[in-house]
């Protein structure tokens, strides 16, 4: 495992809200959320850029995806998922999903939010009562 943040997650060296885990994979609440039910999904092996992947892995990637997204749907009032993937804040492949209800949901320069503790775990809670 190298330093990044998101390896010292999967190592359990820093905790998270867990969603849903595989043996390649880990989704997890973003503990800044652009809006509440906000998810990053990621694989454990860390890859810096996306399209260093393989096509398996990122394909798997994609696939571990879809339960997740569909949960938060279930669990956030939304219109739908969005999906973004940026890699400049984290050297670690990593997928977005953010319940949209407008595009602005989605501006990663706006202002995040800084939920408590106690409402990142109901959060995390209520998302994996849907997968």
């Amino acid at each position: 495992m190298s330093n990044s943040l998101f390896s010292k997650i999967v190592a359990g060296e820093i905790p998270c809200h867990k969603i849903h885990e595989d043996e390649n994979h880990l989704a997890f609440l973003d503990v800044m959320p652009l809006i509440a039910g906000h998810v990053l999904c990621i694989p454990k092996k860390e890859v810096d850029y996306m399209f260093d992947m393989s096509d398996e892995e990122l394909a798997n990637l994609w696939k571990f995806t879809l339960p997740v997204a569909k949960a938060i749907r279930k669990s956030v009032p939304c219109k739908r998922i969005g999906t973004a993937v940026i890699g400049l804040e984290v050297p670690h492949v990593h997928i977005h999903l953010v319940p949209l209800n407008q595009v602005g949901d989605i501006n990663f320069g706006k202002e995040k939010m800084k939920p408590s503790h106690e409402e990142l775990a109901e959060m995390a809670a209520l998302i994996r009562a849907n997968l």
